[in-house]
């Protein structure tokens, strides 16, 4: 299983970016779907959470700004990152909480796709 994260840039104050992930492999279900962030000298947060019955939570500084929809494709997320502050600025990851098929098995396991920077600045 891997996870593929895209969409980081340069974006200025108040502009708009949306990331994306996509899940690969034996997946059978994806129980929850992630975004964290990490700034430089900073711990990684979490940013926003969507869990397979759409239900989401949003870390307070970031509601009302960005949204996790429920993408209609299989096994991909997104995060829509709207009026974004250069205190976004970070790498951003996600992360899934996913049931794979290994063998005749089903295994439910955490995963972390690579980084994708996001720099807003003017």
């Amino acid at each position: 299983v891997q996870l593929q994260a895209s969409g980081g840039g340069l974006v200025q104050p108040g502009g708009s970016l949306r990331l994306s992930c996509a899940a690969s492999g034996s997946i059978l279900r994806i129980n929850t779907l992630s975004w964290y962030r990490q700034a430089p000298g900073a711990q990684r947060e979490l940013v926003a959470t969507i869990a397979d019955d759409g239900s989401t939570n949003y870390k307070d500084s970031v509601k009302g700004r960005f949204t996790i929809p429920r993408d209609s494709a299989k096994n991909t997320g997104s995060l829509q990152m709207n009026s974004l502050r250069p205190e976004d600025t970070a790498v951003y990851f996600c992360n899934a909480d996913l049931t794979a098929a290994v063998g005749i098995h089903s295994v439910r396991q955490n995963y972390w796709g690579q980084g994708t920077q996001v720099t807003v600045s003017s």
